[in-house]
């Protein structure tokens, strides 16, 4: 079994994606239970993905958006001012996230769509990250089934409260 302190966390970064009714994007990951089954079940969490070497967290944050979602009809609204880490369960160090890290270090970023709802396309990545999206409250972000993230959701929804609003 590696053992954990010895791994890095891996730089991350996530987006909270809000539309024009200032309602949060969330999507259904395909890896964890409950994906293929009924919209009430799995696991959802917001857009986020690895910073590439010499890649700003501002790009990196818009390339995941295409990549995961399809669109990167959105600009930068504000950023969290620090990063946030989460370590991953026992069980799954060494395994996830190619055995190599602990878990992530964060950075996140409030961003306003600009699209229209059919630009979001979960299936322009193979193999998919998700399966099912939907526009949520920011409040109603940490109370969904987001896994072990919830900590962080719970920060965010907090800190980006002035932007859950109409644009």
């Amino acid at each position: 079994m590696t053992e954990p302190s010895t791994l890095p966390y891996r730089p991350n970064v996530g987006a909270l994606l809000f539309n024009r009714q200032g309602m949060v994007l969330v999507a259904r990951r395909t890896d964890m239970p409950g994906a293929g089954g009924p919209p009430d079940q799995g696991v959802w969490q917001c857009p986020q993905g690895g910073i590439d070497e010499g890649e700003t967290p501002e790009t990196a944050v818009l390339r995941e958006l295409g990549e995961e979602i399809g669109t990167t009809a959105a600009r930068l609204i504000a950023a969290y001012p620090e990063w946030l880490s989460y370590d991953l369960p026992a069980h799954l160090i060494g395994k996830a996230l190619g055995g190599r890290y602990r878990g992530q270090r964060q950075k996140w970023f409030a961003l306003r769509f600009t699209g229209q709802d059919a630009d979001i396309r979960l299936d322009t990545h193979q193999p998919a990250e998700f399966d099912l999206w939907k526009w949520v409250s920011l409040t109603q972000l940490p109370q969904l089934n987001v896994g072990i993230k919830k900590d962080i959701y719970t920060r965010l929804a907090t800190y980006f409260a002035p932007y859950a609003t109409a644009a």
